[in-house]
């Protein structure tokens, strides 16, 4: 008979050097594609970031995705497209741990992305004996310890959700509080400027609630000043490009090479 690892064997260590404030450098993936998904793996980054608020993939495409970062030293962590706790449960089933919850905007809208993330009595996780994240219902004594290894990681993004930001930070069972500068600044009446000072004190303000509550921060940052600063500024969950991105500039860098 295949002898079956204990759960246990397997703590989240992402979710502890998260907690820690270690510095965890990620990158978005966005295309939908196992291969690539494969190749950010293979570079080495701290966490990748399957999308799921802001390109095609559902729990179909992103169970490939899962699989092909298996091997690599990268923690997935999946963005639902919304906070939806059955879209969430049915992630934590496909063998998600690691979760950024969109758009949160008050301490009731977190408390309801932490309650979707773990089973009664601490939440409202709809329990199947057998899926994935419990490998097929072999990993012994899951369902009384896998409420601990989920992390969540709520998205600050809005004036309302600036103004609430201490209390969510404070909040048991949130991990991180992350800063999507791109709609923050649509919200603050300033779209496509994430650079404009309301912006960036509005930034500067949630990193400094999460740090009172003793919670990390994270932001998307793609351009290397804007990630120096922002680290700088206390961020330690920071991704730092996007494979949509990265193939974008490099395939348009090959073909400027060699225009006439």
């Amino acid at each position: 008979m295949t002898q079956v690892i204990p759960y246990q064997s397997f703590p989240n260590s992402f979710k502890r050097d998260l907690r820690a404030g270690k510095k965890l450098i990620g990158c978005w993936s966005s295309l939908s594609s196992a291969i690539t998904t494969e190749v950010l793996g293979v570079a080495g980054f701290d966490w990748i970031l399957l999308d799921g608020e802001h390109s095609p993939n559902d729990v179909a495409t992103f169970i490939p995705q899962l699989m092909a970062l298996k091997d690599s030293p990268s923690a997935p962590v999946v963005r639902p497209s919304s906070n939806n706790e059955v879209e969430i449960k049915r992630l934590l089933d496909a063998g998600f741990y690691n979760f950024l919850v969109p758009f949160v905007e008050s301490v009731d809208e977190a408390r309801r992305a932490v309650s979707a993330t773990r089973y009664p009595p601490q939440g409202i996780r709809g329990v199947s004996v057998s899926q994935r994240s419990n490998r097929y219902g072999t990993v012994p004594d899951y369902f009384k310890s896998i409420n601990e290894h989920i992390c969540v990681m709520v998205q600050i993004e809005s004036r309302a959700g600036v103004a609430a930001a201490r209390d969510i930070a404070a909040l048991d069972g949130v991990d991180c509080i992350f800063v999507g500068p791109s709609d923050l600044a649509a919200g603050l009446g300033h779209l496509g400027n994430a650079g404009h000072p309301e912006v960036q004190a509005a930034i500067s303000a949630v990193f400094a609630d999460a740090k009172a509550c003793g919670k990390p921060t994270g932001i998307l940052a793609p351009v290397e000043a804007d990630a120096r600063r922002y680290m700088a500024m206390g961020a330690t969950f920071v991704a730092v490009g996007s494979d949509l991105g990265v193939f974008r500039s490099a395939t348009q860098a090959l073909r400027d090479k060699y225009a006439d």
